[in-house]
């Protein structure tokens, strides 16, 4: 994969959207302490687990700055789907009838990226959630989200390994990870509450490893959309 700035370089040369481009400030030094990036903890709900085929029907967030969650900062949106959400809404209980109202897809995605710019990305899952950000970013901005990004499935599916812990399917749901900090069990899939969830994962997962202060966020695992 092309390193961050030769990718956006590129993007650039096609046209990407100006919107967009406004987000690609200069990306945080993988040797920078964690504690010293601006954190977006974020999560999303949708229709299917396959990106082509399904659509983002919500999307949550919250800041989580000098190793502190922000909630004045939550937002928790809800986007306007194409189709019926049909059996998904047993998994993410939003029906049809919440989302005649929702956003359209550029309006939710214009405030995430107010949120978003200058910070570093946290999702739970991030293959996800990312595949369904970067297919709205190349359809309405004509660019993927090219922003870096921190998985705390993958910081603690890196854990387990390192302790030969033989790892079930199940072992990295959100749930299952914050259980293994004492973390308490919130109502699962619903988009700010998992985006929470998150951010109080993510601040076990440093503190539990004994070493937060000087945890780079090369060493989270830091990555790009």
């Amino acid at each position: 994969m092309l390193q961050p700035r030769w990718r956006r370089w590129y993007w650039r040369r096609r046209g990407v959207e100006a919107s967009l481009e406004k987000l690609w400030v200069a990306p945080p030094a993988a040797r920078t302490n964690w504690r010293d990036a601006d954190l977006l903890v974020c999560d999303a709900e949708m229709s299917s687990l396959d990106s082509k085929e399904g659509e983002l029907l919500s999307l949550g967030w919250v800041a989580l700055d000098s190793g502190r969650i922000q909630l004045a900062s939550a937002s928790h949106l809800l986007l306007k789907a194409k189709t019926s959400v049909g059996h998904s809404a047993v998994i993410h209980q939003l029906r049809d009838c919440e989302l005649v109202d929702g956003l359209s897809a550029p309006e939710a995605m214009q405030q995430f990226f107010d949120a978003a710019r200058g910070r570093v990305l946290v999702f739970h899952n991030a293959s996800l959630d990312v595949a369904y950000l970067n297919k709205l970013c190349v359809q309405h901005y004509s660019a993927p989200l090219c922003m870096p990004y921190l998985c705390t499935l993958r910081m603690e599916q890196q854990r387990l390994l390192r302790r030969d812990h033989p790892i079930a399917p199940a072992d990295l749901m959100l749930a299952h990870c914050r259980s293994r900090y004492g973390l308490p069990a919130y109502t699962a899939h619903n988009a700010l509450c998992d985006a929470l969830a998150t951010a109080e994962l993510l601040l076990a997962q440093a503190s539990h490893w004994g070493r937060e202060q000087g945890i780079s966020l090369g060493q989270l695992g830091l990555r790009y959309s």
